[in-house]
């Protein structure tokens, strides 16, 4: 069937791959976009597991300011090459990284990186929950696997749903810009601050702010 060039732009401008890629998938999906998106994120995550093994030293470390000084963000994403690292479309998947930190304010990179104290110590809450409310002990183990994923979802960065498209992950939106991009990007590490943090303060959410601002 003919692709139109306006659900080869639409294609692209949801999912950021190359104008060829947004075509095949199209062919592929008989014109149907949902299922073409699909398509170039099942593509985008095969391209991301080939590029995994590849080094990337080049990169930016970038800031975000959230209005007022109130929460900064610093975070280093590499890639393959200088080239890369100067193009507008890396830049602004680097900001828009920082920004999810600003706003999420995710306690880790990845799961991997949760310690075993922090788990066991969570699982011991969401264990007492469970009991509290009346569950049955048998299905109370199954209950905190459930609700750890959920916890997952909430401090990691890489599987946090990304505050200006809800149908991605942060993982997800990596994979696209590694198939779009053809480098191996990866999140190194980030530092968040937020004015007062550990201090007896008046309760102000700054999180649900940047949120705001990024919606807007």
């Amino acid at each position: 069937m003919a692709i139109s060039a306006a659900d080869v732009k639409t294609l692209r401008e949801r999912t950021g791959a190359g104008m060829l890629d947004c075509k095949k998938a199209l062919e592929e999906a008989g014109g149907d976009l949902t299922r073409a998106s699909e398509l170039l994120r099942e593509k985008g995550l095969a391209a991301a597991a080939k590029k995994g093994d590849r080094i990337a030293t080049e990169g930016v470390v970038e800031s975000y300011i959230h209005a007022g000084g109130r929460i900064g963000v610093l975070v280093e994403v590499n890639c393959e090459t200088d080239f890369v690292a100067k193009t507008d479309q890396f830049r602004t998947f680097v900001k828009d990284i920082a920004m999810q930190i600003a706003a999420a304010n995710p306690k880790f990179l990845a799961r991997e990186e949760v310690s075993q104290a922090e788990l066991d110590k969570e699982k011991e809450i969401l264990r007492n929950q469970a009991l509290n409310e009346g569950k049955p002990e048998k299905i109370v183990d199954k209950m905190v696997e459930g609700r750890m994923n959920k916890y997952y979802e909430e401090n990691c960065l890489l599987e946090q749903v990304f505050v200006k498209d809800q149908d991605k992950t942060i993982t997800t939106l990596l994979n696209e810009k590694i198939a779009a991009i053809g480098e191996k990007i990866s999140i190194r590490r980030f530092a968040r601050f937020e004015l007062g943090e550990g201090m007896e303060k008046k309760t102000e959410n700054f999180a649900e702010e940047v949120m705001a601002q990024v919606n807007q």
